[in-house]
């Protein structure tokens, strides 16, 4: 099925900073647009910000004024939701509340055209649901874009139960006619994105309530060591506790209190305390003029501390004794133990960008085998920072938890892997595709990971995906 023909109008529902951003899109891809919203001069308002913004977009030479103003002109402040009676396709992009959008799509039945097609905006209720009531439930599906509209490449679009499979179709063209990314989804709690990025969060929060690290250190290896654009607390202080929380909350209960989705306590006592994040002045981190930042734990070699000839960071060797290596899992203390000789383990590094790497020792390692080690990071102008003897360590079993919830949510037929991958590099700005990530480490180490933190805690939340058993098989088996 072909996009959207241009010559049909797009009606947004909702002025906000969404429903305005996708009104440029629309425009911008040669649309009239009609913006509507319930709130009295907010869609006149929408068009005098798109307008500012164009201005705005001018003057970084991004735009001509020609353009600028052809977009503009193509956007029209409705007064009632009647004037959306000629669009072809109506998006929604209102508040997050069930009953209120099935209100509004119900409304929507009675002016546009039978042959028009209803989108939801939603990121978090099911479409399945909005669409319960509707005379044409085929025609309704979720078009996800993520915020700024008109920057993030990545479309969601979320087919339910009811929802016409040329509707998603011509939904997923539309998206890529404006210039999007799209993946299809099944209607399930969180779709892909806010699915699979939980563990991001998630393990961060356990790590720092193991003190394993502080979020210092754990943003710095998450950023310096693996490649995302930001740490997890920063991340989440951005975002907001409550809101974030939010989430975390309506995904465990949306999944019947599955163990991978468990909220966190610590979290949770920020909210008590009105830690809010950037909007409040202090989250993990303070904000503010006089706020300083915590830095991360860092080591240095020694001045007698002599790199090790021949290593290479992430490589696996043996020098004067000490059996260099990857963790896969298992603690320094074990592998020392299987091995009969003292061990230090490397956690994940994305090794071509790479400045910092966490590592750990068992307890046999001499100092000065540490300092030789550090000493051979240093010269490969990475960090280091020394963590305590714990399975799978922060990188590795971070990733190992976002490409196990990739296979798992692939597994139940959420979306392919190609699609888990796209999303999660488009919408959350992942250096990896989690799925693809998990390949290139080795299938059987991530799912050795995974085994051995269950083995370790007894915690089902790491139960290692029967999609990643399969998979670890299949290349064992081709």
């Amino acid at each position: 099925m072909g996009p959207l023909e241009k010559t049909q109008s797009v009606g947004i529902v909702g002025a906000g900073t969404m429903g305005s951003g996708i009104a440029q899109l629309a425009a911008r891809a040669g649309h009239r647009v009609v913006l509507f919203d319930v709130g009295e001069g907010a869609s006149v308002s929408a068009k005098k910000r798109i307008e500012k913004e164009q201005e705005g977009l001018v003057a970084r030479g991004k735009f001509t004024r020609e353009e600028a103003g052809a977009l503009v002109a193509l956007v029209a402040a409705g007064d009632t939701i009647g004037d959306l009676a000629g669009c072809g396709l109506v998006i929604e992009a209102i508040v997050e509340d069930l009953d209120v959008k099935r209100r509004l799509f119900a409304a929507l039945e009675d002016i546009v055209s039978p042959e028009a097609l209803l989108a939801t905006n939603t990121s978090s209720i099911s479409v399945t649901a909005i669409a319960r009531d509707l005379k044409i439930p085929q025609r309704l599906a979720g078009m996800h874009f993520f915020n700024p509209a008109t920057i993030m490449k990545l479309v969601e679009v979320v087919s339910g139960l009811s929802t016409a499979t040329e509707t998603a179709e011509r939904i997923f063209a539309t998206a890529e006619a404006w210039g999007k990314t799209a993946v299809h989804a099944k209607s399930t709690p969180g779709f892909i994105v806010n699915r699979v990025a939980r563990p991001f969060y998630g393990e961060a929060l356990r790590l720092c309530e193991e003190q394993v690290a502080d979020p210092a250190t754990i943003d710095a290896l998450m950023k310096e060591a693996a490649g995302f654009r930001m740490g997890p607390f920063e991340l989440m202080d951005l975002i907001g506790h409550d809101v974030n929380h939010a989430v975390n909350m309506s995904v465990f209960g949306a999944y019947y209190q599955d163990p991978r989705f468990r909220p966190s306590n610590l979290q949770l006592e920020l909210i008590n305390a009105g830690r809010l994040g950037r909007k409040s002045g202090r989250g993990f981190y303070e904000y503010g003029e006089q706020a300083v930042r915590p830095m991360p734990l860092s080591m240095q070699a020694g001045p007698d501390g002599r790199p090790l000839e021949g290593f290479l960071p992430g490589s696996t060797c043996e020098v004067d004794g000490v059996w260099i290596g990857n963790t896969d899992g298992r603690t320094a203390h074990r592998l020392s133990a299987e091995l009969g000789r003292p061990v230090i383990l490397s956690d994940l590094i994305e090794l071509q960008n790479a400045t910092r790497c966490g590592f750990t020792a068992s307890a046999d390692v001499a100092p000065a085998q540490i300092d030789r080690f550090v000493a051979t990071l240093e010269r490969h102008e990475i960090r280091a920072t020394q963590l305590p003897d714990w399975p799978g360590l922060v990188v590795m079993r971070t990733v190992a938890m976002l490409a196990n919830e990739g296979f798992e949510t692939v597994l139940q037929g959420v979306a392919e892997e190609a699609a888990v991958d796209i999303a999660m590099r488009l919408g959350v700005n992942y250096p990896r595709g989690p799925i693809g990530w998990a390949k290139k480490i080795g299938l059987d180490r991530v799912l050795a990971t995974l085994d051995e933190i269950h083995r370790l805690t007894g915690d089902p939340r790491y139960r290692a995906s029967l999609a990643l058993r399969q998979a670890v098989d299949d290349v064992y088996t081709m």
